[in-house]
Parts: structure tokens; sequence; C-alpha cells
């Protein structure tokens, strides 16, 4: 299992249980005294403000099993911390974040869908559910955590997840409609992606490439057109020579 650290630090849990509040408070220089102004008098937390004795426990307990390194017993720390405070979304993230950097998808999945039943436009909750689902072979909700993550904010890169999602669940028209968004986006122009070359050794290539060698293999499913998927291979190929799947892909239809 991979061992990775938790995102919480000790200051997002102090503003979660509003510890950072009163230290600001307390903090703040008095007012001027006159004689004609009573002093004021301190105000006490309020028990809503106050942390639980069980909160503060599993505080500790979180935070020393992170110093020490035993991720599984701090884990447990932050099941204990969100039992305590079951409103408290930055705890419930953080135990989706420990799934999905652990590659536990299901469970990573499953607390961040309870993120989005409380706020569907979460972007973080959002892409560990794609990421996930697609992860475990679930490509129409895949598809779905990606269309919301790209309404919301427009990032070619997740319209680029999109238009293979849809061409692997044989929506092609989609898939080339997803294409020629891309292709006309000036990111695209800079924009680079990992494949194996030739060797099967990982290799940068441009991001074009791989959706110029997509839009051939949907219009070749789609279309049946022969010779514009050629063309567009070829075009690929001009860009990168030794793109392994285009070249693939310009083989079978010559």
């Amino acid at each position: 299992m991979t061992i990775v650290k938790f995102r919480i630090t000790i200051i997002v849990l102090l503003m979660a249980f509003g510890w950072m509040s009163q230290a600001q408070t307390q903090k703040q220089p008095a007012k001027p005294e006159t004689k004609a102004q009573p002093q004021e008098q301190k105000k006490e937390p309020t028990a809503e403000q106050k942390p639980s004795a069980l909160t503060e426990h599993y505080y500790k307990k979180y935070v020393t099993a992170i110093q020490w390194n035993d991720f599984d017993v701090a884990k447990d720390a932050l099941y204990d911390l969100i039992i305590e405070n079951p409103q408290n979304d930055s705890l419930i993230s953080d135990l989706a974040y420990f799934y999905f950097d652990n590659q536990k998808y299901v469970p990573a999945v499953l607390v961040s869908q309870q993120l989005l039943a409380r706020n569907p436009k979460n972007l973080v909750a959002l892409e560990m559910s794609a990421v996930g689902y697609e992860v475990m072979g679930v490509k129409d909700r895949s598809l779905q955590n990606f269309e919301s993550l790209y309404l919301l904010t427009n990032q070619f890169n997740y319209l680029y997840k999109m238009a293979f999602l849809q061409f692997d669940l044989k929506r092609y028209a989609e898939c080339l409609t997803s294409v020629d968004i891309l292709l006309a986006n000036k990111e695209m122009e800079t924009a680079k992606v990992t494949y194996n070359d030739a060797a099967n050794k990982p290799k940068e290539y441009p991001m074009k490439v791989a959706v110029l060698n997509l839009k051939g293999m949907a219009i070749l499913e789609h279309l049946g057109d022969k010779a514009a998927a050629k063309k567009t291979f070829e075009e690929a190929l001009a860009i990168a020579p030794d793109f392994e799947l285009a070249k693939q892909n310009l083989a079978k239809v010559k």
C-alpha cells in the first residue's frame, strides 16, 4: 500500500473546530480605555465553539499518529473525529483523500458521494469520483462526473477525459463533438500527455496528437470513412512520427 500523508494539517483542524477564531480574538489589541467607557468584558467561547473532550482526544491521537507515520491509526482517529463531528466536510474530504491516495477506489468513491450529496459542486469530490469510477470500470458514472467538472470549470483536460470515455461507451457522435472543441482550443498547442513509445517506455507527446488519433478512430467507428480517418492519422503522425497508436491505426486503413 502506498503510504501518503493526510491532507489535513494542524491549522486546518484548528480552524475546523473553531479554535483558531478564539486564538485570533485573544491576540487582538485591547481598545484604549477611557474614563467614560467601562472596560469591555471578554466573551467566553460558547458551548458550540468548544470542542468536546472526545474530539480533543481523537485530535491528539490523530496528530500523534501522523507524527509517527502510523497512517492506519490516523485513519481510525479520523473516523472517530467524523463520528464526533458529522457535519464537518473537511474531515470527510480527508478520509476520501486517504482512500484515493492509497488506491482504495471503492471507499474513496463512496465517501466522495456523501460529500456530493451535500454539495454537488464539490470539485475535489467530483474528481475523485470521476477517476475512481474510471479505474473501477464504471465508465458511464465516470463520464457523468467529468461532465460536471467540465461544466463547472471549463477546463479542457476534463473534456479530454470525456472524449475518450465517450468513445469507450460507443457514443461516437458526442466524442467527435468533444474532439472538435478540443482541437479549437489554443491551450492544446502546448498541452502534453504521456503514452508509451515503440520501446514501451513512457514518453511525453503533444495532447493534440492523441486527440487527432482519437478523432480518426471515432470517424472510422461512426462514419466508416476510411479516407477521412487516414487523413487524420497522418495529421497526427506529422506532429509526432513515433506516436505508436496512430501508426498502428494508419496501418489498418491502408
